[in-house]
């Protein structure tokens, strides 16, 4: 390998060299030292530069262009991260002050707008000023003014046009229409992205290296309001992420399969042919795990395309992205002779076995995704580490994880990027309730979010319940807790979605030989006719592994773990208000189903999907009925 870079090193010298000759022939009065030491200083550090990117670099069939480039990327984004988290470690110290003037600047921007003239922006002097003139709102209050902005009325609640009007993942509700800036990427980059990269290096430092990454994300489907607004998903897409596709190891016509199914086929296809991944990456764990979901159903068949040098038949390719990703193939036998072995062996561990050199699954395992980070970490991915980078949402960027290795996902708030505020979660049924500030909050209490973005939400409640777990200097540390709208509650017992899959957990445990996939649960109230009439409960729909069927006794185990768990679940259950749960047990592959299905119905991105943990509309939970098995 060292020989391999030697021969590209010295062409470049020489044609840097050549340059140099060229400068020095128009230069004639230049001091003949000089050109002698600006050239052997030259020399030298190309030198240097490539002797470090061999250092880092793993894996063949690189462009030295390639590697180059890459390598800039990650010296310039390493030196842009040490530089905004010491930003950010600045504004921890005195944060009612960044606060302050993180509202002021989103109130002025936007001061000339109608919602900014109707609440008198220009007039507000500080944040008592703007909680005193301005309700707490949802999205009712935004509804109908989104509504004229999509039909092309300007300047309405921000100064700007919107890049796109961004759907959310609707995972609490009905789908909703917010809008996206330039100033709600802008911040997301530099406040987000930059400082959990330089978390990341710190934590990992083989991350460092020279490898492609494999990412798992798609082209989403974008349609016009009618301005010709931009509709869609507000997150990271192929087209946005143009200039870095080639740091990953899809290839660029692979996107323009409109496919998810086959687009993914196209990813694991080519993450397969190189054995030097370094990093897994997507959005959301989930999206890892239905990855190697499918790599477990068609890996015969990705092993026979590596062997062949072709790309399967039974893909819907359009004739010319079919020449173009077979122009990237070659038979290689041997690979394929290798990654067969490593499939036959099982797929417990089997992330390590493909990519040896494999170092970090980035994704966020939080919230409603924290099941599939288990799983991953118990089969799949085992023994490699996870980074979950952000705590974010279409509105924008709340916080980020200052601790890679830490096993609970703890995020600080970013105190430039939103200003928050946080209802106590005991006055959230309140109708004036009263918020706090980033200063006044205290460690171990629930809170739910109020946030002001730089994208036209003021005073908004996100429905985030978050636990205070402490303080970076002045900033709080956040633990996401649940969803207000995916809280059970049949007799007002408001059990969430954290306190019931502990109880789940607990009572899959005492099932011999189950392994949970996924789970999600109904109220008996929107199940109507569907299944008879009874005391409230909750319908319960779970999809195991090595298990086909339950005993009553062992379904029941699931109603005494949360009674264990909740004492007023337990009291209801005791009184006779709440009867029993009923646990169905749905056939393999319901919630991938499931998935299609709710994604097809809210126009959702696989990019942004979010499982719904509480179903909320009966033909949701009338299709996993018409799944079960036992």
């Amino acid at each position: 390998m060292a020989f391999s870079w030697f021969r590209l090193a010295v062409p470049l010298c020489f044609a840097i060299l050549s340059v140099i000759v060229a400068i020095i022939g128009h230069h004639q009065a230049m001091p003949p030292p000089l050109p002698a030491a600006l050239g052997v200083c030259t020399l030298a550090g190309m030198a240097l530069i490539w002797r470090d990117i061999s250092s880092k670099m793993k894996g063949e069939n690189r462009t030295w262009s390639g590697l180059l480039s890459q390598y800039l990327a990650l010296k310039g984004m390493g030196w842009l991260g040490r530089r905004q988290r010491k930003k950010l470690e600045a504004d921890t110290l005195n944060v009612k002050r960044v606060q302050e003037e993180t509202l002021l600047k989103r109130l002025h921007k936007h001061a000339n707008t109608c919602y900014g003239k109707q609440y008198d922006f220009n007039s507000i002097q500080d944040s008592d000023g703007f909680r005193a003139c301005h309700p707490i709102t949802t999205y009712e209050h935004y509804r109908e003014l989104i509504s004229r902005i999509a039909a092309g009325e300007e300047k309405v609640i921000i100064a700007e046009k919107p890049l796109i009007l961004a759907m959310t993942s609707g995972t609490s509700g009905a789908s909703a229409m917010l809008l996206s800036t330039r100033d709600t990427n802008s911040e997301f980059f530099l406040q987000g992205v930059t400082v959990c990269l330089d978390a990341m290096g710190g934590a990992f430092p083989a991350t460092d290296s020279l490898q492609r990454t494999t990412k798992f994300f798609y082209s989403p489907t974008f349609r016009q309001s009618e301005a010709g607004i931009p509709i869609g998903p507000n997150s990271s897409t192929p087209a946005s992420s143009r200039h870095m596709l080639n740091l990953y190891t899809t290839p660029a016509p692979a996107f323009e399969v409109p496919s998810e199914k086959d687009t993914l086929y196209l990813h694991l296809l080519f993450a397969l042919k190189d054995p030097s991944v370094g990093t897994l990456e997507s959005n959301f764990a989930s999206t890892v795990f239905y990855a190697f979901s499918a790599l477990q159903d068609r890996w015969q068949e990705l092993v026979e395309d590596i062997e062949r040098g072709k790309v399967s038949s039974a893909l819907a390719l359009e004739p010319k992205v079919r020449r173009r990703l077979e122009a990237l193939m070659k038979p290689d036998p041997e690979r394929a002779a290798q990654l067969r072995a490593h499939f036959q062996d099982g797929f417990r561990g089997i992330a390590r076995r493909l990519w040896p050199h494999l170092h970090l699954v980035l994704a966020v395992d939080s919230g409603s995704n924290q099941i599939y980070g288990e799983m991953l970490r118990e089969n799949y991915c085992q023994g490699v580490p996870f980074y979950s980078p952000f705590y974010a949402a279409t509105e924008g960027l709340i916080g980020v994880n200052l601790w890679p290795q830490e096993p609970n996902r703890h995020y600080m708030l970013c105190p430039r990027s939103m200003f928050c505020e946080f209802l106590p979660e005991s006055s959230l049924e309140e109708e004036t309730p009263r918020t706090l500030l980033m200063e006044e909050v205290k460690k171990g209490h629930n809170y739910e979010l109020v946030i002001t973005n730089a994208s036209g939400l003021f005073r908004y409640r996100i429905g985030d319940i978050v636990k205070v777990v402490g303080f970076h200097n002045q900033c709080p540390i956040v633990e996401f807790q649940y969803r207000r709208g995916q809280m059970l509650s049949v007799r007002g017992e408001k059990v969430s979605e954290a306190l019931f899959l502990n109880a789940l957990k607990k009572a899959v445990a005492q099932w011999p030989g189950a392994q949970l996939l996924d789970y999600c649960c109904a109220e008996s109230g929107i199940m109507g006719d569907s299944i008879g009439g009874s005391d409230p409960h909750y319908q319960v729909f779970i999809e195991l592994k090595g298990v086909r069927n339950l005993t009553e006794k062992q379904r029941y185990k699931l109603d005494i773990c949360l009674q264990e768990d909740s004492a007023v679940y337990k009291s209801f259950r005791i009184k006779g208000s709440i009867g029993p749960m009923r646990v169905q047990l749905v056939a393999e592959g319901a919630f991938k189903e499931l998935r299609n299905h709710m994604m097809a119905f809210s126009s959702t991105s696989p990019n942004t999907f979010k499982m719904q943990r509480v179903l909320r509309r009966k033909e949701f939970a009338d299709f996993l009925l018409g799944k079960t098995i036992s």
